[in-house]
């Protein structure tokens, strides 16, 4: 169980964050080494099938992989995105909700699994995120 002390520190923390707010991200859930948000999908955005544009769902698969992380290790910890892997399955018409488990918090690299569904749970893409700590 996470301490509700990280919860507020990674929520105070991305207040301030441009993207998160722009793309209408939501924190649904965090618990340690896992985390769950949502992302509004927003017409003016979308791909060429009117659906939730790939690339936006790959940046939720990216958000969401480092509140997971930062479950564990704080907001403090510096963490960048070393890489990003996505398969698409189905398109997305609505709200996108994507979860991220760490699957391991390693001294230098933190790799993460994320799913993303949309509301009825339908699966809509699944990635593999890597982070690496510079700290």
């Amino acid at each position: 169980m996470l301490a509700e002390e990280r919860k507020e520190e990674i929520l105070r923390a991305i207040r301030g964050i441009a993207c998160i707010k722009s793309l209408g991200l939501e924190v649904l859930a965090l618990d340690e080494g896992r985390a769950t948000i949502s992302g509004r999908h927003d017409p003016n955005f979308d791909g060429v099938n009117h659906t939730f544009h790939g690339g936006l769902l790959a940046t939720l698969a990216d958000c969401v992989a480092w509140f997971a992380i930062a479950t564990q290790t704080g907001v403090g910890a510096p963490l960048v995105t070393t890489d990003l892997n996505i398969h698409y399955h189905n398109p997305c018409v609505g709200t996108a909700i994507a979860t991220g488990t760490v699957l391991k918090l390693g001294r230098t690299l933190c790799p993460v699994q994320v799913e993303i569904r949309d509301t009825q749970e339908q699966l809509i893409a699944t990635s593999r995120v890597c982070y690496m700590r510079l700290g």
